[in-house]
């Protein structure tokens, strides 16, 4: 397998890096001043939503996302998958409607209504013409406070996630994902895939997903962001008007702590019948409302995260030619997500990949990044954010995420600066202190009498800052009950950057 090389009129590192300096200076000069124009309002209702309102009358269009804090987290540890479930069947009926007359009623005017869970929430979407708008409002109010849970669609949606759990059982990335995940996060509910598991879906009774919506289901526990071709009084009135009898209710949330990090290397070695090897690398990393946060994004597109611009791309596929596909990532959720290197090979090749991996992961840690590097990473983050702002849809998920983080409303226009002010000291201090090649997970599906993997040798160390997570801020374990959080959610793990 071999990969060609840059062309030979590419231009050099000196041409470069002033074409990128350039590029840098135009976006923080320019994203700042199309994010001004973004002024969203927020409010908070009598029975404790919290309301986000942004006019956006270029068409007359109305999305609005409704995000509760009933995500997989909140799952029972011998009942994986149930707020995922329990979101699945919101729009399969309700007290007033069936799932076929709410499919109609949504065909009708044509509007997109859904809703699904994640590891820390759920979220129900909806998207609508301006003249339809109160239609749609009643549709969302009603699947997230009114479902029936009926015995039948219960089965029925059952059955179709089970499927989809079986499926996967067969594609060896997923096989590889989730060994992963169930060995860096331990006895901690992210170990568990949001969508649930074969043994455990089938254990979840109607009663304990109907208790699970009483439980976080709750207007005090809702934030609702409005984005469209509607005003801020309008929407407020709406809100009101579908959203305003919903009572308030104390919530108990179970006390959750950080997941633990790795204290040695754990390897997984998983044998199938394929002709290439999928792998897995990493360990815990960071969590959403982390300070270094933006420099762990700008670091982590300098190693892998940047697509054809990442040093793993660029070393281990294409000058070594030892890779079909390769990429990491920080998963940056409530706590800690994962910080993981994927990767599909051949199988022979397997062991040399992996080498080349960590190698990278201690050159990083070792010495700093190039000016040209740091300055493609900041151009590409910066120059992308206003890609997350093009529909009405991304504007009011990205409002939801704010209000989650609390990362305030003029995070649009402050965002920029967050990457521009990265340096390349500090690209090398959160390289040694959240990335660890010495405490780490190693999954590798493939056919092992031909990948042969033998644990790779422990890494030279480094002056200062090993220890990757030992003394990185932690939240809080506990949940207040009149008091929600400051807790995170993933934006989109389409990019680099949330």
């Amino acid at each position: 397998m071999s990969y060609s090389g840059k062309p030979a009129l590419f231009p050099g590192p000196l041409v470069r890096l002033i074409l990128l300096l350039f590029l840098v200076s135009i976006f923080t000069s320019v994203v700042p001043a199309s994010a001004a124009e973004i002024k969203p309002k927020r409010l908070v209702l009598e029975n404790g939503i919290t309301l986000l309102i942004l006019e956006r009358p270029s068409l007359p269009i109305v999305s609005v996302e409704a995000l509760i804090r009933a995500g997989s987290l909140y799952d029972p540890n011998d009942k994986a998958g149930l707020a995922n479930l329990t979101a699945s069947l919101l729009d399969e009926g309700t007290k007033k409607r069936s799932a076929t007359q709410i499919a109609d009623a949504v065909d009708f005017i044509g509007a997109n209504l859904a809703a699904s869970a994640s590891e820390d929430y759920m979220t129900a979407s909806l998207r609508v013409i301006k003249k339809e708008v109160d239609t749609g409002f009643d549709l969302l109010s009603d699947i997230l406070i009114n479902p029936a849970f009926d015995p039948k669609e219960v089965e029925r949606v059952r059955k179709n996630i089970l499927g989809s759990i079986l499926s996967e059982k067969d594609q060896p990335q997923t096989i590889a994902d989730r060994a992963f995940r169930s060995i860096i996060f331990g006895e901690h509910p992210y170990q568990h895939p949001v969508i649930g598991q074969e043994e455990t879906v089938p254990l979840i009774t109607r009663e304990e997903i109907a208790a699970f919506h009483q439980t976080y289901y709750a207007p005090n526990n809702l934030i609702l962001s409005i984005v469209g071709d509607v005003t801020e009084r309008e929407a407020a009135a709406l809100a009101k008007k579908y959203f305003g009898k919903w009572e308030r209710k104390q919530i108990i949330f179970p006390r959750i702590g950080p997941p633990v990090p790795l204290q040695t290397r754990k390897m997984e070695l998983i044998d199938k019948e394929l002709t290439q090897a999928s792998v897995v690398l990493g360990h815990v990393g960071i969590e959403r409302g982390n300070p270094d946060y933006y420099a762990v994004t700008v670091m982590n597109y300098i190693l892998g995260g940047g697509g054809f611009s990442s040093r793993m791309m660029t070393d281990i596929r294409d000058n070594k030619g030892l890779v079909y596909s390769i990429y990491s990532l920080f998963d940056a959720n409530r706590f800690p997500g994962e910080f993981a290197v994927s990767l599909q090979t051949r199988s022979k090749s397997a062991n040399e990949a992996i080498e080349g991996v960590l190698a990278e992961i201690q050159k990083i840690r070792s010495a700093p990044v190039t000016e040209t590097e740091l300055a493609e990473a900041k151009a590409y983050l910066i120059g992308s954010f206003p890609l997350r702002m093009e529909t009405t849809a991304r504007l009011a998920s990205l409002l939801s995420a704010i209000e989650y983080y609390q990362l305030g409303l003029d995070y649009f226009e402050k965002y920029p600066n967050y990457i521009k002010k990265v340096t390349q000291d500090d690209i090398l201090r959160v390289a040694k202190r959240y990335l660890d090649p010495e405490h780490y997970a190693l999954v590798v599906v493939a056919k092992q009498s031909e990948a042969n993997v033998k644990e790779p040798p422990a890494p030279p160390p480094v002056e200062s800052g090993a220890g990757a997570m030992k003394n990185a801020p932690e939240p809080e374990g506990g949940i207040r009950t009149s008091d929600p959080p400051l807790i995170n959610i993933p934006v989109s793990k389409e990019g680099a950057a949330r």
